[in-house]
């Protein structure tokens, strides 16, 4: 089976399916329709050790009504769900089409959801991680597919450059989200493409935020049980319902005494490539140094052809102050990911790390 469509009113009808992917969003299905009150799972453990949690009905509920209103998905939606259902961008998908009447298709998780479907396929809204997209856009088979998606929900991540040029070739509106396990999906939206793009970000309507003596988000609302959240992402508030964010404050390391923020770093890093034509997935990194203490350094994937890593740096160091120019690039065949699909920076850089001092 490459995919099941299937609807809240046929789902007790139907044969269970026989792979264990699909039968285990089939289980999800049957809880959340049999009135189940709470829901334990996983946080994504890509910026800190995973964790399990526990969500309230009415909490997902909540958050269903706000991204059903923000983005105009109503009953009779025809939505893809290549997002591992095990975690919460996956799930609540799966809610919003049980509680909302859609018509879902579900295909197992991959890096190209598109690859295995139907090149006709139409559908109106689909959830992606930015590997997802960058994948369907480079492929020759689906890069026109991605005008069939209607809309496009972005999350887990930072939008790579490279990536976004593509994303302003799509006369399809691409949102990317923000929010956590905690928060039950996202509370906030941004258009990234068209007429109609955002610099920042717009909080949903019925949640409260700030920030605290950091300059670090909180949330608090219905669908946070109203209890208050607090992040770790430093941001800028530009009104009482915007932000932009800087950064995560755990995503700064010392180098030699001086603070540096890999965030902004990789802003950069990503600037610079798409002047030099270059466009290798990246992330700004750190290496242990007996002199500076963390040595910031660039991963990038290989690509075929001859990268001009001296020049990558010093055109860097053309934008940013002497200490925040990388010290070395280092190449990798591919970046680790955690479950949900998201680069593993941790993982990416132990493994490389530890290949060269075997």
């Amino acid at each position: 089976m490459k995919s099941w469509t299937t609807h809240r009113d046929r789902i007790l009808k139907e044969t269970i399916p026989a792979e264990p992917y699909f039968k285990s969003v089939h289980d999800f299905a049957l809880a959340w329709l049999s009135g189940q009150e709470t829901f334990s799972i996983n946080t994504s453990g890509s910026t800190g050790p995973a964790k399990e949690i526990a969500l309230q009905r009415r909490q997902m509920i909540e958050s269903t009504r706000m991204t059903g209103q923000a983005l105009g998905l109503p009953t009779g939606t025809r939505a893809l769900v290549c997002l591992n259902v095990g975690y919460i961008a996956g799930m609540m998908m799966m809610v919003r089409g049980l509680e909302l009447g859609w018509e879902l298709t579900v295909v197992e998780p991959s890096s190209n959801p598109l690859m295995n479907l139907d090149e006709t396929v139409e559908f109106d809204f689909v959830s992606l991680v930015p590997l997802q997209l960058s994948s369907i856009l480079s492929e020759q088979r689906t890069s026109t597919m991605a005008e069939n998606l209607g809309k496009i929900l972005l999350g887990g991540g930072a939008v790579p450059m490279a990536l976004m040029s593509g994303i302003h070739q799509l006369k399809i509106p691409v949102y990317q989200s923000y929010g956590m396990t905690e928060t039950v999906s996202h509370v906030a939206l941004r258009r990234l493409n068209g007429a109609n793009s955002q610099g920042n970000y717009k909080i949903l309507p019925g949640i409260d935020s700030g920030t605290d003596e950091r300059g670090c988000l909180y949330l608090r609302g219905a669908v946070t049980a109203n209890q208050l959240i607090q992040t770790n992402d430093l941001v800028e508030i530009t009104s009482p319902d915007s932000f932009n964010w800087v950064g995560r404050v755990d995503s700064v390391i010392n180098s030699g005494g001086v603070k540096i923020s890999l965030d902004k770093l990789d802003g950069v890093v990503g600037e610079v490539l798409q002047e030099m034509n270059a466009a290798n997935d990246y992330f700004c990194w750190y290496q242990a140094d007996d002199i500076l203490g963390q040595k910031l350094v660039i991963f990038i994937k290989r690509q075929n052809g001859i990268f001009d890593s001296a020049g990558l740096i010093n055109k860097i160091s053309d934008h940013v102050k002497p200490y925040e120019t990388p010290k070395a690039v280092y190449f990798v065949q591919k970046f680790e990911q955690t479950p949900t699909g998201k680069i593993d920076k941790i993982a990416t850089a132990h493994k490389y790390f530890d290949a060269i001092h075997e």
